[in-house]
């Protein structure tokens, strides 16, 4: 499959697409919400244009001697970082940006989450959500290195860091078949960047309050709408690199790249209330001593196979 690079013109459609698709995340969400606090599932479904109104409306908090400009710019890197993720991914046969060194590019958007989020903890200028910044640089330091290897994974077996080689080399059979510990780890990637889940301490409600502890109106939004959108890039990412892209039979590629994408972020959303929140301190152990080591067993693994194809 092809792969051509549009002109930058269609970046505002990629953008509108991208919050399209978080927005039906969020409206998910607010579903499985209202399902489990039994009430009604059409009020869950309206959870994402509530709360943006509510947020909108909402005065945003200043604290005394608060970084204003690095907060917000840590508040809208979330959002910032979701979009420039996309750009590498391939929809069907187009592309935003068609890098040499898209894996490379996605994975260093990841890295600047890390500034991110810590300059949204760093800029109120307030003891929680300046702990609750470095909770997420702890939990950062567990994770990276095994997504590392994940998305190596996929590159060293199709032998580019495009993603369309990716999705090319994937044509007979999609890299999830013989990559599942790769693909499982990637997706443990994805709810970490995006402090979802199992990982969403750093903006939890626990006894620091999250990041979040004094933001509110926009400030807050962009927060939320970066997270949805967060879990929306890495599917994304994740039906190119590992479940075939646009690969599919009868339904033309974009729409296998945008079913395969929905099916998988309903599978992440889902995720949320189904999994107990970690510590960030007792992630360290079992990443760097367990999963670590099993993603380079997978990489090895992957490695021989293509050499002995060779």
């Amino acid at each position: 499959m092809t792969v051509v690079q549009v002109s930058a013109g269609w970046v505002p459609l990629a953008a509108a697409l991208l919050l399209t698709v978080a927005t039906a995340a969020a409206a998910l969400d607010g579903v499985l919400a209202a399902r489990a606090g039994g009430r009604p599932l059409g009020e869950g479904l309206l959870t994402p244009a509530a709360e943006t109104a509510r947020l909108f409306r909402q005065r945003r908090r200043t604290t005394v001697a608060a970084d204003l400009p690095l907060q917000r710019i840590g508040g809208a890197g979330l959002l910032t970082a979701a979009l420039l993720m996309v750009t590498v991914v391939p929809f069907g046969r187009w592309t935003v940006a068609d890098l040499s060194v898209g894996v490379v590019w996605f994975n260093a958007m990841d890295v600047l989450l890390w500034a991110a989020l810590w300059l949204a903890g760093w800029g109120p200028n307030s003891v929680h959500p300046l702990v609750a910044g470095h909770r997420f640089l702890a939990q950062a330091l567990s994770y990276e290195l095994p997504l590392m290897f994940a998305l190596t994974t996929p590159a060293v077996a199709a032998g580019s860091l495009r993603l369309g080689d990716l999705v090319a080399a994937q044509s007979g059979l999609w890299f999830v078949v013989w990559m599942p510990v790769a693909f499982v780890v990637f997706c443990a990637g994805v709810l970490a960047f995006s402090a979802w889940g199992p990982f969403s301490a750093a903006l939890g409600g626990g006894a620091t309050g999250g990041v979040l502890a004094e933001s509110a109106g926009v400030d807050r939004w962009l927060v939320t709408a970066g997270r949805y959108a967060l879990l929306t890039a890495g599917a994304a990412f994740g039906a190119t690199a590992f479940l075939g892209g646009g690969h599919g039979p009868l339904l033309p590629a974009w729409l296998w790249v945008l079913v395969k994408t929905a099916l998988l972020l309903a599978v992440l959303v889902a995720l949320r209330r189904r999994l107990p929140v970690v510590r960030p301190e007792r992630l360290t152990v079992p990443a760097w001593l367990v999963v670590l080591p099993l993603v380079l067993v997978q990489l090895l693994v992957v490695s021989v196979v293509v050499v002995v194809r060779g």
